[in-house]
């Protein structure tokens, strides 16, 4: 490997790292983008249309309850047997469940039956995902050469602003060229059956990758657990309880800014849905920026735990501009408010790749990052849009912000307890 970790068979590894979590992302933002724009009216019943939101939303929180359960199952075998094999697993129960909605019935023709189908395929793709991340982020940093493990790690972190790029951008486009009926009635369909065809470029690209090789010293060493969930409970209870409140901000800055700020747009202050996801396809590209200036400072001047806690104090203090900047009514300073807050997300998103790997050894490691950032995601992204909705509707914007600076404050605690990296 060169100095810089820039050899054929490195690239081939974080490109793999970066297209297959951007496939699975794309799966994962093109529901919430649906759920936001017309799932409500769809699954389920007619009635008062902000309760069709929150039972939208509330299909959203259905993924982030099966994502830990995937990343126990998917994580046993990732210790277990490797990262390799586990990787392609996830990404195929992650991209048949989204494949799948675009064939389903509505409420309409088959009542509630519409609406249970749709959660059991969104419990299928938070299973997949579950054991997407955590494995991509190992694929990643278990090759990294000394100095460059947050830059490696950022590359699996680059996927969801890439997949929320294409989801998005597909719904645009759609937005564009079709009527509101046509949308609303089949074109929402598209972006689901698409993922049939990038599934099958993740898996060429995923089963030409060797095993990695921290993952292949560590089983000549000593046998893995039986059970490696046991084994992180007994010995590394603290690093998961510290990992999982520590990323929390990333998720609740991310669905604020996404699943939350879309709905609330064009369902509350009147945007249209391409004026909405306009200005989110513009704000991401900053997302992607954060990643990459924190992944190099972290690597260059302070460390990961330090760029995050930067990143969540920026999160406590953004929470004072939601009232202000989105509920202005004004679509430039919606795109302010977006740009900034997704751009404090990359300070509190990019260095995760790096950082919760360092905390568990590797033969109980994908279970513990994937059960941390997957644990995370209920608390942080699940309840988010739900949440936010709910009390934007009681109690206005200034309610939605608290709730941001609370959160963070909670992941600032949590890595100002945890210490340093062992």
């Amino acid at each position: 490997m060169s100095k810089g970790g820039t050899g054929p068979s490195t690239r081939r590894v974080l490109a793999a790292s970066l297209i297959g979590t951007a496939i699975e992302f794309y799966d994962f933002y093109v529901y919430a983008t649906a759920a936001s724009l017309v799932f409500g009216e769809l699954f389920f019943p007619s009635a008062v249309k902000e309760t069709q939101q929150l039972a939208a939303f509330a299909t959203l929180g259905v993924a982030f309850v099966a994502r830990p359960l995937g990343s126990i199952f998917f994580g046993h075998f990732g210790d277990r047997v490797g990262r390799k094999s586990t990787l392609v697993a996830s990404l195929l129960t992650m991209g048949i469940s989204t494949t799948l909605v675009a064939v389903l019935p509505t409420y309409a023709t088959a009542g509630w039956t519409a609406a249970l189908l749709l959660c059991v395929l969104r419990f299928g793709q938070g299973f997949g995902l579950g054991g997407e991340w955590g494995g991509a982020a190992l694929l990643a940093v278990e090759h990294a050469p000394p100095g460059w493990r947050a830059r490696f790690g950022m590359f699996p972190q680059l996927g969801a602003p890439v997949g929320f790029l294409a989801a998005n951008g597909f719904f645009l486009i759609l937005g564009l060229i079709l009527t509101p009926q046509e949308f609303r009635d089949w074109g929402w369909r598209i972006p689901f059956a698409a993922s049939a065809l990038l599934v099958g470029v993740g898996l060429w690209i995923r089963l030409k990758l060797a095993e990695t090789p921290q993952f292949a010293a560590a089983l000549a060493e000593a046998e893995p657990p039986k059970v490696p969930l046991a084994t992180l409970i007994a010995r590394d209870s603290k690093p998961l309880i510290g990992g999982t409140l520590g990323a929390i901000a990333c998720f609740v800055l991310y669905y604020l800014a996404t699943a939350f700020a879309l709905g609330y747009g064009v369902k509350t202050l009147g945007f249209t849905m391409q004026q909405m996801l306009s200005v989110q396809l513009g704000a991401i590209l900053l997302m992607g920026v954060g990643i990459i200036l924190a992944a190099w400072a972290a690597d260059r001047h302070w460390d990961e735990r330090r760029v995050l806690i930067g990143g969540s104090v920026a999160a406590i203090l953004l929470g004072f501009l939601v009232q202000p900047l989105m509920g202005s009514g004004s679509l430039a300073l919606m795109f302010l408010f977006l740009c900034v807050a997704l751009f404090v997300m990359g300070f509190t998103y990019g260095p995760l790749g790096g950082w919760l790997p360092s905390l568990y050894p590797p033969l109980v490691r994908y279970t513990g990052v994937s059960m941390a950032f997957n644990l995370a995601g209920i608390l942080g992204g699940g309840l988010t849009p739900f949440a936010a909705q709910a009390m934007a509707s009681m109690g206005g914007l200034s309610l939605v912000g608290l709730y941001c600076s609370g959160m963070a404050a909670i992941s600032v605690v949590a890595l100002l307890a945890l210490g340093a990296r062992r």
